[in-house]
Order: C-alpha cells, then structure tokens, then sequence
C-alpha cells in the first residue's frame, strides 16, 4: 500500500514523501488504519520493521486535526513511554521528522541529565512526550506533568520494559491517565507476562503481527557450537581470526561479562568494545560510532543497550550467551539478514544452557547447522551432551564446507 492511499493528511504526507517512504511496510500498512480509527492496537513487530512510524505518523494526524491551528496554551496529548534514552531520542527525532509541516510540538525527556531545559519546555506547553519510565514519574510527582488530556498512550518496546523491571513503573504511568484514552502497545516479543499486561490496559484492542515470532530466524544462516563454558572466550577469538569475521554484534548476559569479552580480545589484538548500561550516553554513542565507522570491528553488547542500536547490512551476530528467554533469540538474531542482505548467527551453547538451547529450537522450528568440528567441544559423555543433535549427518554450509557439522530437527509443537 502507498502512504498517500492511507488518508493522511496532505503536510504529513510531504513530510513522509521527503523521507523517502512510498510503500508502507506491513506493520504501517495494517497498523495506521486501526490507530486512525480510534481503536487500541497490539503490535508485535521486530526493530527494523518501521514500528515508529506504525504509531507516530497515525498519531501526528489526529493531533493535527485536534489541535489544528490553535494558539491555546499545549496540552500533552499523546505519551509515549520507552525503556532507554537511545530509543526515547530516536523516537522523538522521528516525530520531528513527520511532523515538521504540523504547529505540533514534542519533547524527548530521560534521567542522566539535568531536568532544568526538560522542565523550562513542559512549562511552555508540548503536544507530544516521549519519556523513559524514571524520569516521567520523577517529573511527575514534581508536579512538572499533567496527563489529564492526554488522547494516546504508546508502550514501546513493552517486553524490555518489563526485562528492565519496569513494570511497576508502567502500572503507575497508565494510573496517571484518563480511562478513555486511546492505548498502543507494541512489543518485539510476545511472552505470557506482555499478554497479561495487554489484557490489564488495552480494552477490545485489535492485534497486528507482522510475520510470526520465529520467522526472523527462517532468514538468517544459523550455527550451533556445544562449547564449555570457560573456553567461550577461545571459541569467539579462533572464530574471528580463522574466519575473518567483521563487523561483529556480540551479545552477553551481564555487563561485567560484555567487559571481560572486550578485554579477553583487546589482549589477543581484536578491536572490541562493549555497550551497556553502564556506560554514559556520550561513551555509548562514542562506541557506536566507531563500530559503524568500522574503526572497532566486534561490538559486545547486552539485550538492554542493544535495543537502541540501529545498523543496517550487519553480517554477524555472535550469541556468547545463550538468552533465557526465547524470543529474545530471535529478536537477537533478526539484527542480521535484513533488507535481502545475507546474515549468520552464531550461538555458543555450554552445558549449562542446554535447556535454553531446547527452548528456543521449540520455538524458532528451523533447522540449525551444528559445528562439531572446533577446538573446544562439550567432553564426552555429560548428561547434557543430549542436547546437542544427533552426529550422523553431514551437512555442511558457507565457511564450513570441510567441517563436520550435524543438523538438529526441532520439536513441531508451537510456542504459542
């Protein structure tokens, strides 16, 4: 569908043409009409699939229409709520960007910096809030905030929000809103805990899925390697010197574990470093750009800062840790492979993780490649060693065409 088939109004459709958008993407096209109509959505779509303009462009049009020319002081009438500064600035940047031919104003405010010019804007009166949890109910109970006339409420990235534990927050966030507000969930996994929070404020809401959950990891080369725990370090420095990888996203569980990956590589002669909430958001930016500069060629990074991470063409993504969570896998490897480039996921799986392994082969119900032919395999004869697939089949794939590797049939019952 194009954009100006959606009924939009003729200065957001300039502003969108300048942006180079012609063809809505499938989570545009099927969530734009929902929200323009009123209705509450749930919307379940990976990064990369043009989630924010799904619900800002609706948005910008209803206020516009609302709002309109008037001189009258700005009330907020749409909030949007975000785990991390990173995605609260990215998100305000595109309001800016769709609304530039509206009089709508908007504001991005998060923690970790001085409130003074947040607090001088919201004096002044915005039409739109983008905010992370902390600093809105800081702000808030300062008395700074006044929700009462607030049209649409947004939770973005809802799944983070609740892995960053958020989730009270939220609860407290949706209280301080009118009860026939218009609310937009949107979230890049689906576990138990989203559908529960969806059930408590969403009412009637209509559900948008651009592809299932697991269809990510159809499209992007996966491969396995069972490897003891203490020799992941090993496994991923033999890995990028023997097969020359670049432009690597590593993930780790911890932030003391993103570090001890950097300075395991920087040791041996590898560029690497980490992202993480750690960091400040000058370091972090710093870190980034040097990755997208190719000046550091293994970028190690937690789930957490990874969500306000946006490359394009990125060949690699190394799961040092197996996540706990399933979809999150998915959602980690959905990083690569985009936009018909090719891409190659690599999980490290150690004893330990074996259940997480057999979670996720459930779940994503795609054959995986198993490299059974490295340097630092599982020993023999473990009670976990049954996780790993069967070592009677040949295949092979890409840079591992003279390895022994065997191939894991998942189980065909569905996650959900």
């Amino acid at each position: 569908m194009l954009f100006e088939d959606l009924s939009l109004s003729k200065s957001i459709q300039k502003a969108v043409f300048e942006e180079g958008y012609i063809e809505a993407t499938p989570i545009q096209e099927q969530s734009i009409p929902i929200v323009l109509a009123g209705r509450d959505l749930i919307g379940c779509a990976q990064t990369g699939t043009g989630k924010t303009a799904a619900f800002a462009i609706p948005i910008i049009h209803q206020l516009h229409r609302i709002v309109g020319s008037s001189n009258k002081k700005k009330q907020i009438r749409a909030l949007v709520v975000t785990p991390t500064r990173e995605l609260a600035v990215q998100i305000g940047q595109n309001f800016d960007n769709y609304g530039k031919y509206t009089n709508l104003t908007q504001l991005t405010i998060f923690g970790g910096v001085s409130q003074i010019p947040q607090v001088d804007q919201l004096r002044k009166g915005v039409d739109i809030l983008i905010a992370t949890p902390g600093r809105l109910l800081d702000l808030h109970k300062q008395g700074y905030i006044d929700l009462d006339h607030l049209h649409t409420l947004v939770l973005d990235e809802a799944d983070q929000m609740l892995d960053m534990g958020f989730v009270n927050d939220v609860k407290k966030i949706v209280k301080l809103t009118p009860d026939n507000r218009q609310t937009l969930l949107f979230s890049a996994t689906m576990p138990i805990a989203i559908r529960e929070l969806a059930e408590m404020f969403l009412k009637d809401p209509a559900t948008v899925t651009v592809s299932p959950v697991s269809s990510t990891a159809e499209k992007v080369e996966q491969r396995i390697y069972f490897v003891d725990k203490t020799e992941k370090r090993n496994l991923l420095y033999h890995l990028i010197r023997n097969e020359k990888l670049s432009d690597v996203l590593v993930f780790s569980r911890t932030k003391h574990g993103a570090d001890n990956v950097v300075k395991a590589l920087r040791k041996k002669g590898v560029a690497a470093e980490a992202i993480h909430g750690d960091k400040s958001q000058t370091a972090r930016q710093r870190v980034l750009d040097a990755f997208k500069n190719k000046e550091v060629g293994v970028l190690v990074a937690t789930d957490i800062a990874a969500r306000g991470i946006d490359i394009d063409l990125l060949p690699y993504v190394v799961n040092f840790d197996l996540p706990n969570v399933p979809e999150t896998y998915v959602h980690r490897i959905g990083r690569t492979g985009r936009a018909g480039s090719t891409g190659i996921a690599i999980s490290f799986c150690s004893k330990d993780e074996a259940p997480y392994w057999k979670d996720i082969q459930k779940l994503i119900q795609v054959e995986v490649q198993t490299i059974s032919d490295h340097p630092y395999p599982w020993h023999e004869g473990s009670p976990e060693a049954e996780a790993a697939p069967p070592k009677n089949s040949n295949r092979s794939g890409g840079a591992h065409k003279s390895r022994k590797s065997t191939t894991s049939k998942q189980n065909k019952k569905r996650w959900y």
